[in-house]
């Protein structure tokens, strides 16, 4: 069973790419949605997330409060290294347990969408790296009109803490381009044809 991974930068597209395969009826593991789930639910992890971000990283009720560690980590390159660290290893394990699942099922290909897939070192436990690409000033507007509470520095800062575009185009087996100069479906297609050949 191939695995491929699918990244790209944020406002890049990555999460409608995914989509489009899962409508092909890929298996899609989300590993950002998992990563939130594992800070909600796994219990070992909730007390790593609060001894190193403290009692504001959950709200009284016991909910994970994103914007408390938004605001903690992502202008600080050394908080994010810590929370990376934390959360990056749980989500491996459990992307493994995932594709033994899915392996036992007879899937052909099974996609990891993860924007970190790089810096999180998760490219190792796949076989080929689908980037999707638009240009930085596409990305950010995308952003900024999906998220109405982030600001221009707040992207800026999300952006910085990710690979550039250039490293992962040359880094990537393939490249589906969703710049607004071609249509993605039918790069799409192409991708999940040669895959289950």
């Amino acid at each position: 069973m191939l695995r491929i991974g699918i990244t790209g930068g944020i406002g890049s597209g990555k999460s409608i790419v995914a989509r489009l395969f899962a409508a092909l009826g890929v298996p899609v593991y989300d590993s950002d949605s998992r990563a939130k789930h594992l800070m909600a639910h796994d219990p070992q992890l909730r007390a790593q997330l609060l001894a190193a971000f403290g009692p504001e990283t959950y709200t009284a009720e016991g909910v994970l409060n994103r914007v408390h560690l938004a605001q903690r980590v992502f202008k600080d390159a050394a908080q994010v290294a810590q929370l990376n660290g934390l959360v990056h290893p749980r989500v491996g394990a459990d992307f493994e347990a995932w594709v033994a699942t899915q392996k036992a099922a007879g899937q052909p290909y099974i996609l990891k969408e993860a924007a970190l897939l790089y810096e999180s070192g998760a490219y190792r436990q796949l076989d080929r790296i689908i980037t999707v690409y638009a240009p930085p000033e596409v990305r950010a507007a995308r952003v900024l009109s999906r998220d109405t509470h982030r600001s221009p520095a707040d992207v800026q800062a999300i952006m910085s803490q990710q690979l550039s575009d250039e490293e992962k185009l040359q880094r990537a087996d393939y490249v589906i381009y969703n710049d607004d100069s071609q249509f993605v479906l039918p790069q799409v297609l192409a991708l999940d044809e040669a895959f289950r050949q």
